[in-house]
């Protein structure tokens, strides 16, 4: 199938996702694009910066602490007249989303960053836990999710429909546009997310994968049971209930990885498509039980892998990415181009995933606008290592223009052919920052005795 037809028969799948006409210049820039990683650069700037003034246009007006914000920063969006002045929009450091109250001040926080009308949120109990403050805005039509770092303090974003729906369509047309030409739609295919079940978490690395299931209707996921605020918490900041936690779901874990391995072997034996998201750590125990076993499969161009959320294996170990997909080859039998990484964060719905050539990470073009920071605050040449930060035209309901915790380096263009902005692979976390990433907070829940060691 032609790239063409094939992003048709996925557009034609998605089309619960994709917001009805007329368009916004946001929703141009996400929908219309057969490939935003390869639109042509004129095109690409031209979408990117009318989607992004518009956003910038919208969280000045309806959204009162931010305009404030800008004012104190004296910029306004007269003052956005080209690309070149999308630097100048201020950026909110991603600690913000993090520094809240609890009980109901904590509902009255999400309200005051929250861009535009609230919908009615009913919030019974009088000493509401962070848990309770969420369910309440989610059941009135509203995503919050969140993640953590190694403090246990959830990074907690507030979406409304319109933005969940871009988020999840921006991150299947990511994942789809590298994986070509992977026909999802079969009825052979089958998904495994290598994550907790999206349909029993507000994290935010399990919850998007809602998408997955409609994409692949024959989806299943690692970790089938709920996952709250509370269990991530404990879980992250260690302690005498951290290690209660794990040795309480010792022998849910290793059913885990008994589950995963009895899974590929189906699929292999089947002959099956087979697509694997999430969490890498799940499949290096996966592969191990198989090595042990003295068992190799033959998936080849039938599987596709795309990991993310964080490459530890235990406290002080990481699997080398490369590494990884040496493995995965040898043990897996699927080939080295289909094995992609991808990097993303709860505070944005911009995707960044690895072309199958160079596996590099690439940027979207037509809506996301990538910044690397020096410790002034100033943009850095292209190759030089500075603090990520991004421009997301994507969210209506908070200001999606942040500062993050890492450290990157922008490549330019890729030797691949496309023509998007990349970055370099390796993503790093500033001094002095916290830990942090879903495929994290699943491995410190989980990590006990997958292979007879423990963290």
């Amino acid at each position: 199938m032609e790239f063409k037809e094939y992003m048709k028969k996925f557009n034609e799948i998605m089309e619960p996702y994709i917001l009805p006409k007329p368009w916004s210049p946001v929703e141009e820039a996400l929908y219309k694009p057969l490939n935003f990683f390869d639109t042509p650069k004129k095109e690409a700037e031209e979408m990117r910066f009318k989607a992004i003034k518009y956003t910038f246009k919208h969280h000045y007006e309806n959204n009162a602490f931010y305009q404030k914000f800008c004012k104190e920063n004296n910029v306004t969006p007269d003052d956005i007249k080209s690309i070149d002045d999308l630097h100048k929009i201020p950026l909110l450091e991603d600690k913000f989303f993090k520094d809240y109250p609890s009980g109901k001040e904590f509902a009255l926080w999400l309200a005051n960053i929250f861009t535009g009308k609230l919908p009615n949120v009913v919030i019974n109990k009088r000493k509401p836990s962070f848990e309770d403050v969420i369910t309440a805005f989610n059941k009135a039509g509203l995503i919050i999710s969140y993640s953590s770092g190694t403090s246990g303090r959830h990074t907690v974003i507030p979406r409304d429909k319109r933005t969940w729906l871009r988020s999840q369509y921006a991150l299947a047309k990511s994942v789809v546009t590298m994986i070509y030409p992977f026909p999802f739609w079969k009825e052979n295919a089958y998904s495994q997310w290598l994550m907790s079940n999206p349909f029993k978490t507000n994290i935010f690395a399990g919850k998007i994968g809602e998408v997955v299931y409609h994409i692949i209707k024959n989806s299943d996921c690692a970790i089938d049971r709920p996952v709250t605020a509370e269990l991530v918490r404990q879980a992250m900041t260690g302690g005498f209930k951290s290690k209660v936690i794990q040795m309480m779901m010792k022998r849910e874990n290793k059913k885990t990885i008994n589950k995963l391995v009895r899974w590929l072997k189906e699929r292999d034996k089947n002959k099956d498509l087979a697509a694997m998201l999430g969490a890498p750590f799940l499949l290096h125990f996966a592969m191990n039980k198989l090595e042990e076993e003295g068992v190799a499969l033959n998936m080849e161009d039938r599987g596709v892998i795309v990991t993310g959320g964080g490459w530890k294996i235990y406290e002080h170990e990481r699997i080398p990415v490369n590494e990884f997909r040496k493995r995965a080859n040898e043990i897996l039998g699927i080939v080295e181009n289909q094995i992609l990484d991808l990097y993303a964060m709860v505070e944005g719905n911009g995707f960044m995933i690895h072309c199958p050539e160079e596996h590099v990470l690439h940027i979207p073009s037509t809506y996301y606008y990538p910044l690397v920071l020096d410790k002034n605050g100033e943009p850095v040449s292209e190759g030089e290592e500075g603090r990520f930060a991004f421009l997301d035209a994507l969210s209506s309901s908070y200001p999606s223009f942040i500062i993050t915790g890492d450290n990157v380096k922008l490549n330019g263009e890729c030797s691949c052919g496309r023509s998007s902005i990349t970055l370099h692979p390796e993503v790093t976390r500033a001094a002095g920052e916290e830990m942090r990433g879903c495929a994290e907070e699943m491995r410190k829940m989980l990590a006990v005795d997958l292979s007879g060691k423990n963290d």
